[in-house]
């Protein structure tokens, strides 16, 4: 094998975690109109049965960081391989609403857990000429697997399992479970987990088969990297000096999912059906709108160096708004159902070329290096917490009508719009001094490199 396909082999064997997690947060979609006739669910418990693996992420994201100490990233993608596994496998099984909670809990471990290490395994074996594209990868793989479960959700609908359909729709996740795990055995250790275990040489071999030309300069560059990650772990990110950081990383957190995005991905079928479309109509129309949401992923990814990452959220805000306007005008006067499905392909095209584009790169920009690890994890609590909120309230409020929920988002939307246009600076393309002057902090201290 050649270097570079062996540091893309890796970087493709990490994103199936994305694949992986796309999947399993929109494959419930195709699952809420039998789960609430088996369940007898109440709007309530149902937001309750969707949110529950949310629960799960929140606390996946947050503790991932302990295994991946010990036995390195790649060894903790091996057990969340499993966790998935268990999770898709229990789901299907589930002998009662309880059980059911239970395993989808599982799942949302999975979930947190490899959209932190995930991400992290890819950018510590990357080249920094390369670093930017393959960790996108993971994020692009994210966005296919949402596409691949409402796919799969439609061909379950077609095959006419009767009751046994969810248990089909949430169980097909094992499969791919299996191939991440095993693939996993083929990949190496990160050399930046190595160098912190103190076995340099294996380190060293790695960087030499990832391709990297000058290793034992690139081994110094990890050692002062690492001092100074030791020096940051004392750093204090709840102070005066941050205050701006972290409102910046909080209210995009907020506002992403204030934006209505995860309640359209949990609810899509929902929605279709809210307006009268059948099961089978309502699965292919969510396939078309998670189309295009990986089509415009990727236009955003294209774009966003050279437009700039304020102009897209503000681009974004204003479309969404309008198209979630127009999709409270259906639900309220029940006319033009029709354009349904456009408007929900808009909204989706400007979620994408904006907030789902910007959000994690805004993250690891807003925050100096001496606190980034620890603001980055802050912006994504704040994300995490809010789709929670979001996903378990939705049912009940779209209860008396789908309408409301538009409305509230064509709010928040509005509301980001102001927002970014009076305080968020624009990050593309600043120096480190010139990051400081913007984020209102003091000059970078001597340690501190490049952002």
């Amino acid at each position: 094998m050649t270097s570079n396909l062996y540091l893309v082999k890796g970087a493709v064997v990490a994103a199936l975690g994305g694949l992986l997690f796309g999947f399993d947060t929109a494959v419930i979609a195709g699952a809420i109109g039998d789960l609430t006739r088996t369940y007898n669910l109440t709007p309530g418990l149902l937001g309750v049965t969707v949110s529950s693996a949310l629960l799960g992420t929140i606390f996946g994201a947050m503790l991932a960081g302990l295994p991946s100490d010990r036995f390195g990233p790649r060894d903790t993608l091996r057990i969340l391989a499993i966790f998935y596994f268990v999770s898709a496998l229990g789901c299907a099984l589930a002998w009662d609403w309880y059980a059911l909670l239970f395993f989808r809990i599982i799942g949302g471990l999975a979930i947190g857990g490899s959209s932190v290490l995930g991400p992290m395994y890819i950018a510590e074996i990357s080249p920094a000429g390369e670093r930017g594209w393959l960790v996108a990868f993971f994020q692009f793989n994210v966005v296919a697997g949402i596409l691949l479960a409402y796919f799969s959700n439609y061909l379950f609908g077609l095959a006419n399992l009767g009751a046994a359909e969810w248990r089909w729709m949430l169980g097909i996740a094992a499969l791919p479970a299996v191939v991440f795990f095993v693939m996993l055995f083929g990949i190496p250790n990160s050399p930046r987990w190595l160098m912190r275990k103190d076995r340099s040489e294996e380190a060293g071999e790695v960087l030499r088969l990832l391709g990297e030309q000058q290793y034992e300069q690139r081994l110094q560059e990890i050692k002062e990297s690492i001092q100074l990650e030791n020096v940051a772990a004392h750093a204090q990110l709840f102070t005066r000096r941050y205050a701006f950081p972290i409102f910046l990383a909080v209210s995009i957190g907020f506002f992403n999912q204030l934006s209505g995005i995860n309640a359209i991905v949990y609810y899509m079928t929902f929605i279709f059906n809210a307006a009268g479309f059948g099961t089978v109509s309502a699965s292919l129309q969510s396939v078309v709108v998670g189309l295009t949401l990986l089509i415009f992923t990727t236009a955003g990814m294209l774009t966003v160096d050279r437009v700039g990452r304020k102009t897209l959220l503000l681009i974004g805000a204003v479309g969404m708004t309008a198209c979630q306007l127009g999709l409270a005008l259906i639900f309220l006067r029940h006319e033009h159902l029709h354009l349904l499905l456009w408007l929900l392909m808009g909204y989706i095209a400007f979620f994408a070329l904006s907030q789902g584009t910007v959000i994690w790169i805004y993250l690891g920009e807003v925050f100096p290096n001496t606190v980034r690890a620890k603001g980055q994890s802050l912006g994504s609590f704040a994300h995490w917490f809010m789709n929670a909120l979001i996903s378990l309230v939705f049912p009940a409020f779209a209860a008396s009508s789908a309408a409301y929920p538009f409305l509230l988002f064509a709010i928040m939307t509005s509301l980001q719009f102001v927002v970014v246009l009076l305080v968020y600076p624009e990050t593309k393309g600043l120096t480190l001094e010139e990051m400081h002057r913007v984020l209102r902090l003091p000059a970078p201290a001597p340690m501190e490199k490049p952002v």
